[in-house]
């Protein structure tokens, strides 16, 4: 693939270090995100230590996954809106204000697709969707997240 994923350029927003998408992690989950039309698409291989029982990815996992994932895709959109590249300029950041996930079965430890659809904005508020495909191409998890934008002076207090 030759575009660069949204967390490529997410480090010079300020969030390097996040366990489930921070490029500058190199104990996370290293998540990778990039457009495909209107989605965003992470391809995710799970480990043996990502699991809740045998052969079954965790759901705390899960959770992280379409969390950071749809938070890469709020900054992607308002980024996209703006005309920008993701770090170009004013940084535009979005932390997740809630997250709602179903479970609707099992997910295999094996490759998974999530695929993120950007939704409702309403002032500061973005809703992004997102499903968790296994590799057989069945829904395992969904979940929306209502990401809020922070002011780009914001940085987490240590």
């Amino acid at each position: 693939m030759d575009q660069r994923a949204f967390q490529d350029d997410l480090a010079a927003t300020g969030f390097e270090h996040c366990w489930g998408c921070g490029v500058a992690n190199k104990h996370g989950l290293r998540l990778r995100s990039f457009w495909e039309g209107d989605e965003a698409v992470c391809h995710w291989q799970p480990q043996p230590y990502h699991i809740a029982a045998p052969g079954a990815v965790s759901g705390g996992i899960l959770a992280t996954l379409i969390d950071c994932h749809c938070a890469a895709t709020a900054v992607a959109t308002a980024y996209r809106a703006e005309g920008r590249t993701i770090g170009t300029g004013e940084p535009i950041r979005y932390v997740t204000a809630s997250l709602e996930v179903t479970y609707l079965r099992p997910t295999p430890l094996g490759p998974l697709t999530l695929r993120a659809r950007p939704g409702e904005v309403a002032g500061r508020k973005m809703t992004v969707s997102c499903s968790v495909y296994a590799a057989t191409g069945e829904e395992c998890a969904r979940g929306t997240v209502v990401a809020a934008r922070v002011p780009a002076t914001w940085r987490a207090s240590a």
